[in-house]
């Protein structure tokens, strides 16, 4: 999809990884429970270095299917329209580098931050059972400058596994870092760690087929 041909930024193993922890979460080493809501766990642990958390999000999402929430996650454009935190979100060609820049909105007096970085879906088919794997990570390679009064986010990495639940809806980990930089308060970064984003996510889904018909 989203770089040039024959360029996979991710390995076969991470994909593999990724879609095992829907079967069997990896917890050891320090995880531990931070809330539950709605049928979804978050689990987080704490980076020394930086103070701040990792987060990985088992759950379900029972009104959409795996394949639409793939879709859905993939669409930029679409993006922009249900994330009220994007200022900016396009893929392009930096130079031989195609990568994602995004800017996210912080609220008052805290800067705006950005991301540029790189990310690859595939289907893979493991035994019968058909699972989406999207991986994505910052990309401090790409040739692209840095905006005055936003902060470069260097440090994102993020991991999807997506399967059909068996009924209507679909099981979901999400594993997720990053080092928004500054001084946050840690409200604001717990508050954009829980569960916003599936929700929104989840309403974006039963959004999806209206907004594909009018464009």
């Amino acid at each position: 999809h989203l770089l040039t041909a024959g360029s996979h930024p991710f390995t076969d193993e991470e994909f593999q990884k990724a879609w095992r922890e829907l079967d069997e979460p990896q917890l050891e080493g320090g995880w531990e429970l931070f809330t539950e809501t709605m049928g979804i766990r978050i689990y987080r642990l704490y980076d020394k270095d930086t103070g701040l958390y990792e987060y990985k999000i088992f759950g379900v999402l029972t009104t959409c299917t795996s394949e639409l929430c793939a879709d859905v996650y993939m669409d930029l454009t679409y993006r922009k329209h249900w994330d009220q935190y994007v200022k900016e979100l396009y893929e392009k060609d930096f130079d031989g580098h195609v990568a994602i820049y995004w800017e996210v909105k912080y609220p008052f007096p805290l800067s705006n931050r950005d991301y540029v970085y790189v990310r690859e879906r595939r289907v893979l088919d493991m035994d019968g059972r058909k699972i989406w794997v999207i991986l994505a990570r910052s990309s401090p390679e790409t040739p692209c400058a840095e905006r005055r009064g936003i902060l470069r986010v260097n440090t994102y990495k993020q991991s999807v596994a997506l399967e059909s639940d068996g009924a209507c809806g679909t099981k979901v980990f999400l594993h997720y870092f990053d080092n928004p930089g500054g001084m946050i308060p840690t409200w604001l970064v717990n508050w954009a760690a829980k569960v916003r984003f599936l929700t929104d996510m989840q309403k974006a889904c039963s959004n999806y087929k209206d907004y594909c018909q009018k464009k």
